[in-house]
């Protein structure tokens, strides 16, 4: 039977596969705008990575070290990843990295359960302030989880999908 985290784990792990389709994107789907003012699917991808990529090297060793969650500010962590996507690296290498990352995130949460599981504070808050839920990394997860259907909605309505055709 798999257990509440794992199910969490693996809807995060999933959706490596549908970011694989997004190698079929021409170019010039990949470098516009999913909305006016808005990222593009690239940097998009590169913000979802750059989330990752810092659960692995921050969050992580926090919680291993008995410490709480610490978030930088979003907007000028968001700005890096952006400015990344736009250095010049190629939709497949950024997939790449997307991938490499993700799998190695989901690796370590099933690995060690007990620090996805460990509840710990949030930018010193105890409890999720919409849900009241305890804060640990597998509720992140899940919070994560949305945030990645919210990119992957923008995304699929950018290039002209609607929600049905999914």
């Amino acid at each position: 039977m798999i257990s509440l985290g794992e199910d969490t784990i693996y809807q995060y792990h999933k959706f490596i596969e549908w970011m694989d389709t997004l190698r079929d994107l021409d170019d010039n789907a990949w470098l516009t705008p999913v909305a006016e003012g808005k990222a593009t699917i690239g940097e998009i991808v590169a913000h979802l990575q750059n989330w990752d990529h810092y659960l692995i090297h921050t969050i992580i060793p926090s919680i291993k070290h008995g410490e709480g969650m610490v978030f930088p500010d979003f907007d000028s962590f968001n700005q890096k990843a952006y400015e990344y996507a736009r250095s010049g690296i190629t939709k497949n290498r950024m997939l790449d990295e997307f991938k490499q990352t993700r799998l190695q995130l989901v690796e370590i949460l099933l690995s060690e359960p007990d620090v996805a599981a460990k509840q710990v504070t949030a930018n010193g808050v105890v409890n999720c302030p919409h849900t009241g839920t305890p804060y640990s990394l597998l509720y992140i997860i899940h919070e994560f989880i949305e945030h990645d259907l919210h990119h992957k909605n923008q995304i699929l309505s950018a290039i002209g999908f609607s929600r049905s055709e999914e």
